[in-house]
């Protein structure tokens, strides 16, 4: 599904969407199954690790922010200078609209187009809405990491998620 067929529109994160962004950000902290964070870091955090070339909001008709996505490189290495892992977040109230497909597709036209060859995530298994939208957008299922970490004192495990481009060789 595109932008114009979800009704919104993709545009860079600003500096403007913060509060929008975190705000969402932390919804989807608080359902449990999208992070193991448990709270929203600040803004300067925020913008400080995210790549800037790479960082999307969907935004309604008022300029109201529905989601987000953005990427952080995996490693400092140059040997992984072309591997980034990705987030993205949706309003609960915007969801089963498309909004995620748009978000995530957009980002890797970016990613494609500066010569980042291998788009990640990591997404916990009960996560079912995640793991369809990113096999949807041509992601695929590497494995799941077994009790990788603790979340609120339990053992979660993660399916790991890549993206290679089809224009990197």
């Amino acid at each position: 599904m595109t932008p114009a067929e979800t009704g919104v529109r993709i545009a860079p994160l600003r500096p403007e969407h913060a509060a929008q962004v975190l705000a969402i950000y932390q919804l989807g902290i608080d359902e449990g199954n999208a992070t193991f964070e448990t709270a929203a870091p600040t803004w300067e955090a925020f913008d400080a690790a995210k790549l800037p070339d790479h960082r999307l909001v969907a935004l309604d008709e008022d300029g109201q922010v529905l989601g987000w996505a953005a990427v952080v490189p995996v490693s400092d290495r140059c040997a992984y200078a072309g591997v980034v892992e990705h987030s993205v977040y949706v309003h609960p109230d915007a969801r089963g609209r498309g909004v995620g497909l748009a978000l995530l597709t957009a980002p890797l036209a970016s990613t494609d187009a500066a010569g980042i060859w291998t788009v990640q995530s990591g997404i916990f298994p009960e996560n079912g809405a995640s793991l369809a939208l990113h096999q949807r957008a041509g992601f695929r299922i590497i494995g799941t990491r077994e009790r990788i970490g603790r979340h609120h004192g339990t053992w979660r495990d993660v399916v790991l998620v890549e993206r290679r481009s089809p224009v990197i060789r």
